[in-house]
């Protein structure tokens, strides 16, 4: 059973720099497209990126675009979200999740394993 295990989270100034990583377990991390969503405190989970199996396909949320960058490497089954000039509304808790299909979506409903999360905090 395939197991997503986040990492990378912290307290970090606004202006500052995180990279989150997620490792994946089993043999077929390279078949799937993977994504990363976020958990604002008191606010719904929402999408933040995707990527496609290949990592030849990438897509963000309008309000991360220009700041953020999804990648992976499947050589050790890792997808990695480097975020740049953090923003204290950039707060939450971030999961990784494995795409159903092969390309990405921005839709939650499409994703069948979850990561436990790992929290990002953003101070003013």
């Amino acid at each position: 059973q395939v197991q997503l295990v986040e990492s990378g989270g912290g307290l970090v100034q606004a202006g500052g720099s995180l990279r989150l990583s997620c490792a994946a377990s089993g043999r077929t991390f390279s078949d799937y497209a993977m994504g990363w969503f976020r958990r604002p405190p008191g606010k719904e989970r929402e999408f933040v990126a995707a990527i496609s199996w290949s990592g030849g396909i990438t897509s963000l949320a309008d309000s991360v675009k220009g700041r953020f960058t999804i990648s992976r490497d499947n050589t050790k089954n890792t997808v990695y979200l480097q975020m740049n000039s953090l923003k204290p509304e950039d707060t939450a808790v971030y999961y990784c999740a494995r795409d159903s299909g092969a390309y990405g979506s921005s839709s939650e409903y499409e994703y069948d394993r979850w990561g436990q999360g790992t929290q990002v905090t953003v101070s003013s």
